[in-house]
């Protein structure tokens, strides 16, 4: 063989985790976008409320106003593809997984912002369904759309409409819920059935039909969450699986409180519609978005007069105990297979679907 090989036009299936710009896994939820994260925004912001990574940032106001005063902020931006998916649309995505980001850590969301970044041509019979989603979405989860902003961009410098929101919550005195606070011996819940808005947007996306129409989960969950307060305060983590899935959640979590997670796969509440869309698809619905499910870790004491709690609301039927904390392996998120054996479940490099929200 005498003709010489040459490597122009190839391209590596995988990210290289040395790239010098920024590739779609970075925005993925997996270890790409921790690292971008920890390595270049957590050193150049310097704050040590950042440093603690909850779904929102809570803020101790006592040196202000006195005695508990505490308020939860968290800002996302959206930019799923397709605009519009079975279950929902980018307007009530956006006012819905802010409002579950300021739920998280426990607090009462009550006023949200809204910026747009829209691109040349939009029409505006679009943009007015996607706000009119949003007004009622807001109206839902009993929050207020009190501010904004609106810019455009040149056609082809975008993609139809991005939209950020932010939102601000009262944190009631004597709650204490970070993604920090996970101990050995507590449990593991989940809110209910995992991989629905994943699935969902993917079936647009590529035009894929599974016997079943699939519908995001996209939901307010600070209604579900006042209910698991009013059993108890003695909650340790809440996390919303958004990116990344359950598996990314976990991890997170196990490294922050520096413990290992456990969890039963045959407990996991898988619908059997996503089961098999994730077969044929190729994915694990452990790494699936999920916009209206919460992962909840508590002392085991508390376990299960919460989880009957759970499955008395219209958001929490198909509630689980999945898995527990341990002091085994810290950091790690381990998984018991049905064949008896066990997998270590780590974060995906990147995303499984890109764009999901």
């Amino acid at each position: 063989m005498t003709d010489s090989i040459t490597f122009d036009g190839w391209t590596c299936p995988l990210f290289l985790r040395d790239t010098p710009n920024i590739v779609m896994g970075h925005g993925g939820g997996g270890t790409l976008s921790a690292e971008l994260i920890e390595n270049l925004f957590l050193p150049a912001f310097a704050d040590d409320t950042l440093n603690t990574l909850g779904d929102s940032a809570a803020l101790d106001l006592s040196h202000i106003f006195g005695a508990d005063a505490r308020i939860a902020f968290s800002t996302d931006s959206y930019v799923v593809k397709p605009l519009f998916f079975p279950g929902g649309n980018i307007g009530d995505l956006a006012v819905n997984g802010t409002v579950n980001d300021i739920a998280m850590s426990g607090a009462q969301p009550l006023y949200l912002s809204t910026g747009f970044i829209l691109e040349e041509g939009l029409s505006l019979e679009v943009l007015g369904r996607i706000a009119e989603t949003m007004g009622v979405a807001a109206r839902k989860a009993g929050v207020r759309l009190v501010t904004g902003d609106t810019k455009v961009v040149d056609k082809n410098h975008g993609d139809a409409v991005f939209i950020n929101t932010s939102g601000i919550g009262v944190i009631p005195a004597g709650i204490n819920i970070a993604p920090t606070l996970a101990r050995p011996g507590d449990v593991v819940i989940v809110s209910g059935d995992i991989g629905q808005h994943g699935v969902a947007v993917m079936s647009v996306r590529e035009g894929l039909e599974f016997g079943t129409v699939i519908e995001s989960d996209s939901a307010p969950l600070n209604n579900l969450v006042a209910t698991m307060l009013g059993v108890t305060t003695d909650i340790h983590v809440l996390r919303d699986p958004t990116r990344g899935g359950v598996a990314s959640s976990l991890n997170e979590i196990a490294k922050a409180s520096r413990v290992g997670i456990s969890f039963v796969e045959s407990k996991l509440p898988v619908p059997p519609s996503v089961r098999a869309a994730c077969e044929f698809l190729g994915l694990d619905p452990v790494y699936v978005a999920n916009e209206g499910k919460l992962i909840a870790i508590v002392p085991r004491g508390v376990a299960e007069e919460l989880l009957e709690a759970m499955r008395q609301h219209s958001l929490g039927l198909n509630s689980a105990i999945i898995g527990e904390v341990t002091d085994d392996r810290p950091g790690m998120v381990v998984a018991k297979t049905s064949l008896g054996g066990t997998r270590v479940v780590d974060m995906q490099l990147g995303e499984q679907l890109p764009r999901i929200c």
